[in-house]
């Protein structure tokens, strides 16, 4: 929902809308990380981060945790212009509006948590947290010693060098093999990127966790709510 930060804060029970907007000039209030010394801002309170005294401002409200299992052939958004299939076809009998945690491109499967706690998403999509994200792959090249050297200390995509990444090999095949691989980051298409900078190109590619959120028993296109256990992990992050 759109609306102006000083309703949003006095919604949220910081202060009353007049009090709210004397913090907002006096500096006080920051949103996603700068901060705003003038009235008339809107934000959206699904999306943008609001801080007050070094904390985060969020509405006391229901949260709803979701793992889906994407299959391949949708796109992680909440909507698509092309009327593409989204991931949100799948998520049915839900009341509250929920929005994906990163992005799984759209030829992935695998783990992805939905959500409407603005707070977890900051949280498992901020760098500084180092969350590791674990992949199942399929490869056409058996990757060498000197192929995972060089991919477990980080490689050059792109003009930047990503953070040190884990491979190991799983299975060999006659012409490929398949891989489990760690990386700590999310940028676009970034596992797929990586094995090509070694000379193996994906043939399939599958999250099967982030974090210790596992994505277990779960078949293409279902869905579960978290444990309590779960939720309770990603707070403590």
């Amino acid at each position: 929902m759109i609306l102006r930060l000083q309703k949003y804060m006095a919604e949220c029970g910081v202060a009353s809308r007049r009090k709210s907007e004397e913090l907002i000039l006096d500096g006080k209030v920051f949103v996603n990380g700068k901060a705003v010394m003038e009235l008339g801002m809107k934000i959206d309170d699904e999306k943008d981060v609001v801080e007050f005294e070094g904390k985060r401002v969020v509405k006391n409200k229901k949260y709803i945790y979701i793992i889906l299992n994407k299959p391949e052939g949708c796109i992680t958004t909440v909507k698509d212009q092309f009327g593409r299939k989204t991931v949100l076809d799948y998520i049915k009998n839900i009341n509250s509006r929920v929005y994906p945690i990163g992005r799984l491109d759209y030829d992935t499967s695998g783990l992805l948590i939905l959500t409407n706690d603005g707070e977890i998403t900051y949280t498992l999509t901020h760098p500084k947290h180092n969350i590791p994200k674990t992949y199942i792959a399929e490869v056409d090249k058996i990757p060498s010693g000197g192929d995972i050297l060089k991919f477990n200390k980080g490689l050059v995509i792109d003009g930047y060098k990503t953070a040190p990444a884990k491979l190991y090999i799983i299975e060999k095949y006659e012409k490929g093999a398949k891989l489990k691989i760690i990386i700590h980051e999310g940028r676009n298409r970034q596992v797929r990127k990586m094995c090509k900078k070694i000379g193996c190109n994906v043939l399939k590619l599958k999250r099967i966790s982030i974090g210790k959120i596992e994505i277990g028993k779960l078949k293409k296109g279902e869905y579960r709510f978290l444990s309590d256990k779960e939720i309770n992990y990603l707070k403590g992050l």
